[in-house]
């Protein structure tokens, strides 16, 4: 220093200031250790996965063991009872269409049967008229041509009597008609008259009236025990001998039963 030149003043520090050279070593210890921490996260993550790899090799079971056997086989069951319950169930649905269609076949075949009943009672119905009216009928007087019997409870019965007529054609026949019949009851032979069979004292006969042919109907009354064997029917028109027919009462119990003998 010359003797000329001013004495330089020194600065001034302000208080509780630290010299860079201070502060250096700690900013890089932070970063050192900032730099550390993902490499610390991954080292603690591989450990994690190696422990949790090292336990499932510790409890799993070998593949070859009783454990694993016995839970492959519960598997297998569990997919068994799968596969039973689900065909059962396809069974079950199969046997229900089966019955279906079943019941759809015999209601089928009970219609067709009751068409071709009613076509075999057309078919009956137009030769009956073609005998009776037709241009080659046989000409014949007041008859009885069927009986029809059909039980209504253990001692009624209803009856059905076809009557006919063609020989005076245009001409109505007027008159009353009357059952009785003949049976065994106690071992015994008996006959019911309309009165018994009516159940009414003087019963009236019941009345026909037709040109050519007419249904009468009506209800009759068996005693307990009466077993019958054969049905006479009596005609008694207003003008003219009575007429009398005999069914047996097998006949009378068909659907048809044809005369078996005009007196």
């Amino acid at each position: 220093m010359t003797p000329s030149d001013p004495e330089q003043p020194h600065p001034t520090r302000p208080a509780g200031h630290v010299p860079e050279t201070v502060a250096a070593p700690s900013a890089a210890r932070d970063a050192l250790v900032g730099g550390r921490t993902p490499f610390l996260l991954a080292v603690v993550a591989v450990s994690l996965l190696f422990g949790l790899w090292g336990l499932w090799r510790v409890f799993a079971p070998a593949p070859d063991s009783p454990q694993a056997q016995l839970e492959s086989s519960e598997r297998e069951t569990r997919g068994q009872h799968r596969q039973i319950e689900q065909l059962q169930q396809r069974v079950t649905t199969l046997g229900r269409s089966d019955q279906i269609s079943r019941d759809a076949n015999r209601d089928l075949q009970s219609t067709l049967a009751e068409r071709d009943e009613e076509i075999a009672g057309l078919r009956a119905d137009v030769a009956f008229y073609e005998r009776l009216v037709g241009s080659t009928a046989q000409r014949r007087g007041l008859a009885v041509h069927s009986l029809r019997m059909q039980p209504q409870n253990d001692t009624a019965w209803h009856f059905t009597g076809t009557l006919t007529q063609n020989l005076n054609r245009g001409a109505v026949s007027t008159g009353q008609l009357t059952l009785a019949i003949e049976g065994t009851r106690a071992g015994k032979l008996e006959k019911l008259t309309w009165p018994v069979l009516r159940q009414q004292a003087n019963a009236p006969g019941l009345t026909y009236s037709f040109k050519y042919f007419q249904q009468v109907e009506g209800d009759i009354f068996l005693p307990t025990g009466f077993t019958p064997v054969r049905v006479a029917v009596r005609l008694a028109p207003r003008s003219g001998p009575a007429i009398e027919q005999s069914f047996t009462w097998a006949d009378a119990t068909r659907d048809i039963a044809p005369a078996t003998a005009t007196p």
